[in-house]
Parts: structure tokens; C-alpha cells; sequence
């Protein structure tokens, strides 16, 4: 009963025996082997226009370059108050940016507000140097509360992005599994609605360590090729990291497996719904589900082997959960199994 995160899961099979497959033998290096450039493509196809990819080893990075490409003296970047990049990627947004700030933004179930965002924005006057300036928005698609981004939401926070002149960027850790939640197209989800780059995830959706950084602009690709060999992440043999997403990509597993977790976070979610113990703080739209068990319950999980991360009450539930209740996050993925899911919900 593992449900503690997708990082968790180990790789999808047919990844692990693409790596194979493709160790042996040589292969030009730094991202300019056959291999490289047929998974570049296929990028491309998949957004319907021509990208710009980037191989990185993290979402870190990928966010962290993403942000340090639109970069500028006292720059300013808006997201979720609740977002990677603020709470857990230890300033490296800032680090790699050198100096630029992240300015965070309420919103219920994970999402920025787009009043808040626009008020926030109108902090910082361009002309009023002594408080920096906006550089860059960013988005979670799927958000660390498990919710997604309505297509409408994302062309509501591109609106505003748009009207102050400010790359847009989406934090796609989780991409696959916002994806099949809304059930659209990569292209619909990102530039058609106005994403200027995307971290591309894959690393939780069955991958070894596989992300990208996709540029929806090439033309301004040619930064990137310096920003990201000093960040060190210009991997010498990138042919493993194009080895796993020609796999991943092949008859459609990335969607096959992002479909899977999401459907046990909606087994889940129901079991979890009809148990007279324990509720749903609210409803998953992706792979992590949010659950309100009593403490007690939720430690003889743990001593049955479930595994899983207590979780900070947001404000809005303050007064729902009692002080012998917990908040409890859940993460599903493609190796999660019916029967555990099962279990858990009987014990619960």
C-alpha cells in the first residue's frame, strides 16, 4: 500500500528494456545522436507545431532553467503559493536566475486566482525600481493539491500574463496526468492557450529519470543551449534520457500509464467517499488524493504497511478537521495496484 508518491514507482518495463536496448554500441554525444533527434521530433509531433527540447534530469532544473531563461534585473515571478517552485526546490528558481524572486499567489485548490494574480502584478510598477519588476508567471498543471487547470482557467491566467507582457510558463510534473484528467491535447492544454515553456514530466509517470524543457518558440531556443550546459544538465550520453521517452511515447504508454493512476486515485476516492470512518477533503482531478482520516486510523495504516505523507491543513479547512483528525495526501501511479488500493480502503 504505497502511496506516499509516484517518485516512488519504479520504470515502466518497456522504458527499462529501451535503455537497454539502446546501451550498447556508440551514439554521438550531447543530444546529437539519431536517437535524440527522432524523440525531438516526436515532441513536435505531439504538440502540432515545431518545439525546441531541452534534456534535463529533474523537474528542478527544468523549471529552474525555464525561469532563468525570461530573466531580469529584479525580476519578479508570480505562482501559486503552494507551487514546486516556492516551497520545495530549496531557491533554486532563485539560485539559477540569479536573484530573481518568486511572488506568491492565493487561490483555492491549488489554483492561482486570477484577481490575486492581477493585484499582485500591480505591485510592482515597472517604472518603480526600488521594488523590482514582473518577469514571468507560472502555473502547476496538475497542481500540488491534485486539482487541474480548466482550459478556460489557463486562458484566464494567460489573459492576465498576456496584458502585462509576461512569458508564461507550466510546471508539468505531472503533465500526463492533467492531460488525460481533461481528457485534450498537449496543444490545447499549452501554447494554444498561451504557454510560453513547459517543464515537461515523465521521471513520475514510469520513466527512470527522463524531463524536458519545451520552448514553443525555437526561435529563442539558442539562450537555453548555454543556460543549461551551466547549469550542468547537457548530459553527455542524453541518448538514456531519449532512449526512455522513445519508449514512453511508443503506442501511446505515457497516456496508458497516466490513465492507470489516475483511475486508482479515483478507486480510491470512492472507496474512501462510502467509508464511515474516514472522508475526502476534496474531490482528485489527477493522481493525488487528499483524505481526512481520524490520527488513530491513520497510524493503524501505517503499522499495516501503508505508506503515505501527513499533509498541512489549508486555511479553508481549519475548521473542519477536528484535533484527533489528520490530513493525509495520497499519490497514485502507474505501478499501483487494485488489491492495495482495496486494502487501504477496507482499513479505513
Amino acid at each position: 500500500m504505497i502511496f506516499s508518491s509516484d517518485n516512488w514507482a519504479g520504470a515502466h518495463p518497456a522504458i527499462a528494456e529501451s535503455l537497454v536496448a539502446h546501451a550498447g554500441g556508440y551514439a554521438s554525444a550531447y543530444g546529437t545522436s539519431e536517437l535524440d533527434r527522432k524523440v525531438e521530433k516526436k515532441f513536435s509531433e505531439i504538440f502540432e507545431k515545431d518545439v525546441a527540447v531541452f534534456f534535463v534530469g529533474t523537474g528542478t532544473a527544468a523549471n529552474s532553467l525555464a525561469l532563468s531563461s525570461v530573466n531580469r534585473a529584479g525580476g519578479v515571478v508570480f505562482c501559486h503559493r503552494e507551487a514546486h517552485v516556492n516551497v520545495d526546490e530549496c531557491g533554486a528558481p532563485e539560485f539559477f536566475s540569479h536573484g530573481a524572486r518568486l511572488c506568491p499567489v492565493d487561490g483555492a485548490s491549488g489554483k492561482m486566482n486570477t484577481s490575486r494574480l492581477e493585484a499582485e502584478i500591480r505591485r510592482f510598477p515597472a517604472e518603480f525600481i526600488h521594488g523590482g519588476r514582473p518577469m514571468a508567471v507560472t502555473l502547476t498543471q496538475a497542481t500540488e493539491s491534485g486539482t487541474v487547470y480548466s482550459l478556460a482557467e489557463i486562458d484566464a491566467i494567460a489573459a492576465v500574463a498576456k496584458s502585462h507582457k509576461l512569458p508564461l510558463h507550466m510546471d508539468g510534473a505531472r503533465f500526463a496526468n492533467a492531460l488525460v484528467g481533461l481528457g485534450t491535447t498537449p496543444a490545447e492544454m499549452t501554447w494554444k492557450r498561451g504557454i510560453n515553456l513547459l517543464s515537461f514530466g515523465g521521471t513520475k509517470n514510469g520513466c527512470w529519470c527522463a524531463e524536458a524543457l519545451i520552448l514553443f518558440d525555437p526561435s529563442k531556443a539558442q539562450e537555453m543551449h548555454f543556460l543549461r550546459k551551466r547549469a550542468a544538465q547537457l548530459f553527455s550520453k542524453s541518448r538514456f534520457i531519449a532512449a526512455q521517452f522513445d519508449a514512453y511515447f511508443s503506442c501511446d504508454l505515457w497516456l496508458n500509464l497516466a490513465r492507470h493512476a489516475n483511475a486508482m486515485a479515483v478507486r480510491l476516492a470512492d472507496g474512501i467517499s462510502a467509508s464511515a470512518r474516514s472522508r475526502l477533503a476534496w474531490s482528485p482531478e489527477a493522481n493525488e488524493v487528499f483524505v481526512i482520516l481520524k490520527q488513530d486510523v491513520a497510524s493503524k495504516l501505517q503499522q499495516q504497511g501503508a505508506v503515505f505523507y501527513d499533509w498541512h491543513v489549508p486555511d479553508h479547512l481549519a475548521d473542519s478537521v477536528a484535533g484527533d483528525e489528520g490530513l493525509y495526501r495520497l499519490v497514485t501511479s502507474f505501478a499501483t495496484r487494485s488489491q492495495d488500493v482495496d486494502r487501504f480502503v477496507e482499513a479505513c
